[in-house]
């Protein structure tokens, strides 16, 4: 079985839902054998227009797009309770909104380097954890390094063009496919399941592929068309 997830490392419904899913193949492990299934990350891009280098707080943002302060701070702190109950500490407070295409070029250099759900953990928690500017070459050398990965290999590969025409490719597939929420888990390349479901709906949607059978699932959950996943 083949699960592409599509996501974007400044979502936080992404990094919610990463947590979740992975809690929900932990548990079916623990009944059957799930060695067949492989999991990769696909690129989204929530703000593509976001220019390279430039960096705004994104309680700025937020207070900019949704009315103030006040609203920022509730989608805030909605967005860390959840969170925080599925075991991530979100600072919103802190994080810095970027252009994330130099993180997804990254992220397809661990991917051919077997350390892509790595360096996608490590991303996430320098945004949403740390605070740190997730568009920075030497923050990204930097998470690579954390991982494992050749930190010199890493640079080279982040300051050239290559893997530009995958990431590309990937994006317009997204769109082609009509995703236009993140995250969207897309099973054997037939079923997409929409947003940060809770585990017990990654659970039976696992077992019911891997049993042969077509998968159902809620169409309610959080995912980037919820206002707090505009970051």
């Amino acid at each position: 079985m083949r699960v592409e997830i599509w996501s974007d490392v400044v979502c936080p419904w992404c990094y919610i839902g990463k947590r979740r899913f992975e809690t929900a193949l932990a548990n079916v492990a623990q009944r059957r054998d799930v060695s067949g299934i492989d999991v990769v990350y696909r690129p989204f891009q929530l703000d593509p227009r976001a220019a390279p280098g430039v960096v705004q707080p994104v309680i700025e943002a937020y207070a900019n797009k949704f009315g103030g302060h006040e609203r920022a701070a509730e989608i805030i702190g909605h967005v860390t309770r959840t969170a925080a109950a599925d075991g991530i500490e979100f600072h919103l407070d802190r994080a810095l909104r970027a252009n994330t295409l130099l993180a997804h070029r990254l992220i397809a250099f661990a991917e051919h380097h077997g350390h892509q759900a790595e360096v996608e953990e490590r991303l996430m928690q320098a945004y949403f954890v740390e605070g740190e500017n997730v568009s920075d070459v030497d923050v990204l050398v930097r998470c690579a390094a954390d991982v494992g990965l050749d930190p010199e290999a890493a640079r080279r590969f982040v300051e050239s063009d290559e893997a530009n025409a995958e990431v590309m490719q990937h994006l317009a597939q997204a769109a082609a496919n009509g995703i236009t929420a993140v995250p969207t888990y897309v099973f054997n390349d037939q079923w997409a399941v929409p947003g940060a479901q809770d585990v017990d709906v990654f659970e039976r949607v696992l077992d019911r592929l891997l049993d042969n059978e077509e998968p159902s699932a809620s169409t309610s959950a959080n995912g980037c068309e919820d206002e707090a996943c505009d970051v």
